[in-house]
């Protein structure tokens, strides 16, 4: 994006509306500060109402009246809803489940992506939209498609058979190969030919979990395919102007993406992100997936490209937000990297399967709280301007790795209460809660930038991956790893040897066996001081072999072995937590190690009071956001002056409830 203001808008879907409806969109998109809004995304019934007859009139029109108005255009390709004509002449890109069932139009994102007809139209209307804005001044995003991998990322169908054959083939160059690393021995799987391997379809019990596991990577990369070829044709006929799709990085909403091998592909990391209201600290969810989007980023500005001004309609429960919530939710985004704060959507829909779900112009109009607090944020929106181009920092790292993921959701794991994403936003939610600024890495990745390390759930770890780790900690890192993590390379194949397989000699110990806990029993920790923790879910017979024990069960199967060890491995520590802890649980743990790492403590704060630092050319601003019902009082580093009141701030900067203060910093 190429203008100098944080973008500040929506999804716009003016053909919901009367063409007269566009005029008083625009006056009030101007008094609420609004500065860029998405077209077209869901538009390809109307810009292609008959195959190869094209319809840009209405699309002229409004992207015209927006740059005359002084907003910029994030432009969709509107390919995630072919029109019902390509369904009619296409029936097989409809996507078929692993049962056999054939999905039916009438929804959103109802796609085979391995059908050529539905790719070479996709490419079509792609390249139609491109050469006719590719250099309309008004163009400041391109927005292919809209959130990969949601509702449907993998088809089963017979177009997806032989597409699955050829990637294989790319992948490993012979049956013979697919074979080991599938270990089709294991019941008489064998194959004889590429030919003869299939989509893993439903089964009569458990199939083969590597062939389910590379499926996965399959249809992760057959999106990617798609979304490469829309974007390689708007880079050359639209040279300039950056290309993005809109991720779904939290863990709570999208499950089926790679965005380490995404994030690498998009000119612009962009995300949506929606609370998830299921009883949770929701702001830490928040906190999370703005992280994990900036780590997708490669720690560059990103863009929040969806969020809601209050309450969603997809879930169950979907409660308002209280007032200032949604200043509060937009500014913690931006606190953690993002250049502004974009909404789904615009104008509230009256019709389809959307019309209750929150905008930032509701269905009452202007003489609404929603609306008061859209321009209240539209003004502070543009009071951060400056900011624009600094970078969050971070003060530890979380490995987190999607392939890991994928695999440790199989089936037949030994016990279905672990959960690799609870390990995530709990381990996660226990360095929020020590005011700890977490950036995400691939387990892969340069470690040595991060005194502190986290390692909450990577079952699957490859020998590349293991290595990097016991480099890190040998150079003088701290790292904490919880059970069940380097237990099967990239293949799900089980490492050689004792577990924890990849992390064994880093952490100086093995595990003689799993013990899983059945439903609703808890285990007792002694620690330092007579110190107690509870852990439930899971226990192992942890053997050090140059390990100290620092808590040890006190009962279950593994009474008397350690439960939380640390080893000191060449110039750094490596700390391994056995069973399941709370967060709560996690915190005198997460404090030793912390303390290892040099890590000096945050001043005292209270919980849900969050400290972020964006720091670049332009000044250092500390974000301090009070989650909390009381005002706060958060001591400053340095005086400064407040971006939002324009008071000068020294000593401490008073952050009263539910609200937010950016300090620039006199630094």
């Amino acid at each position: 994006m190429t203008h100098h203001r944080l973008a500040f808008g929506g999804d716009y879907n003016p053909e919901q509306w009367p063409e007269a409806v566009w005029h008083e969109d625009v006056r009030l998109m101007r008094e609420a500060g609004v500065t860029m809004v998405s077209v077209g995304i869901f538009s390809w019934a109307l810009l292609e109402p008959a195959p190869g007859t094209y319809d840009f009139g209405w699309l002229d029109r409004v992207i015209d009246l927006l740059h005359e108005n002084g907003i910029a255009v994030d432009l969709g390709t509107p390919t995630v809803v072919p029109p019902k004509w390509f369904y009619t002449a296409h029936p097989d890109a409809l996507p078929v489940t692993a049962d056999g069932t054939r999905l039916a139009f009438g929804s959103r994102g109802a796609i085979c992506h391995s059908n050529q007809a539905y790719r070479d139209a996709a490419a079509r209307i792609t390249e139609q939209l491109a050469r006719r804005y590719g250099r309309h001044e008004a163009v400041a995003l391109w927005h292919v498609h809209n959130e990969y991998g949601v509702p449907v990322s993998a088809c089963y169908c017979e177009s997806c058979a032989a597409h699955f054959r050829r990637w294989l083939t790319a992948e490993y160059g012979t049956v013979d190969s697919v074979n080991h690393v599938w270990g089709t021995a294991f019941w008489g799987q064998r194959y004889a030919s590429f030919e003869e391997i299939d989509p893993p379809r439903t089964t009569p019990t458990v199939g083969n979990p590597a062939q389910q596991l590379d499926y996965k990577r399959f249809a992760d990369a057959t999106l990617r395919e798609n979304f490469l070829r829309e974007r390689d044709i708007l880079h050359r006929l639209a040279p300039g102007i950056p290309v993005t799709t809109n991720f779904m990085t939290a863990l709570s909403q999208c499950d089926s993406i790679d965005y380490w091998a995404w994030g690498r592909e998009v000119d612009l990391v962009t995300n949506d992100h929606y609370l998830i209201t299921d009883g949770r600290r929701t702001q830490v969810n928040l906190a999370m997936a703005a992280d994990l989007t900036r780590s997708v980023a490669g720690g560059a500005p990103w863009l929040l490209l969806e969020h809601s001004t209050s309450g969603v309609n997809w879930q169950p429960r979907n409660p308002a937000k209280a007032p200032g919530e949604m200043a509060r939710n937009s500014l913690a985004h931006v606190a953690r990297g993002s250049e502004g704060a974009m909404f789904f959507q615009w104008r509230q829909s009256r019709r389809g399967a959307e019309k209750f779900h929150s905008s930032m112009l509701p269905h009452g109009g202007t003489d609404t709280k929603v609306w008061r607090e859209v321009c209240e944020l539209g003004a502070w929106i543009g009071e951060l301007a400056p900011l624009k181009g600094t970078r969050t920092v971070a003060d530890a790292a979380v490995l987190w790795d999607w392939h890991s993921w994928w695999a440790q959701n199989l089936a037949w794991r030994p016990s279905e209460d672990h959960d690799a994403r609870e390990r995530a936003d709990t381990f996660y939610e226990a360095m929020y809660d020590r005011h700890l600024t977490v950036d995400f890495a691939h387990p892969e990745a340069d470690l040595s930038a991060y005194p502190l390390v986290v390692v909450p759930a990577l079952y699957l770890a490859t020998e590349a991956a293991a290595l990097n780790v016991r480099e890190y900690v040998e150079n003088g890192g701290t790292l904490v790893v919880s059970y069940f993590s380097g237990i099967v390379d990239e293949h799900d194949a089980v490492h050689e040897g004792p577990y924890p397989g990849a992390f064994r000699d880093v952490l100086g110990l093995t595990v003689e066996e799993f013990s899983p806990l059945l439903a609703g029993e808890t285990v007792s920790l002694a620690g330092p001081e007579g110190a107690r923790l509870t852990g439930d879910v899971w226990t192992e017979f942890v053997v050090p072999r140059g390990a100290e024990p620092v808590w040890s069960y006190e009962d279950g199967l593994a009474a008397g072995r350690p439960a939380v060890t640390r080893h000191t491995y060449g110039q750094g520590t490596a700390w391994y937590v056995s069973t399941r802890l709370s967060a709560t649980g996690l915190d005198p743990v997460l404090a030793a190690a912390a303390a290892d790492a040099g890590i000096v403590p945050r001043p005292e704060l209270p919980r849900d009071v969050e400290l972020v630092t964006r720091t670049g050319e332009t000044g250092t601003y500390l974000f301090a956001i009070n989650h909390t019902g009381d005002e706060a009082k958060v001591p400053l580093p340095a005086p400064g002056t407040e971006l939002l009141t324009g008071h000068p701030a020294t000593g401490a900067v008073a952050v009263p409830a539910g609200a937010v203060r950016v300090v620039r910093l006199d630094v």
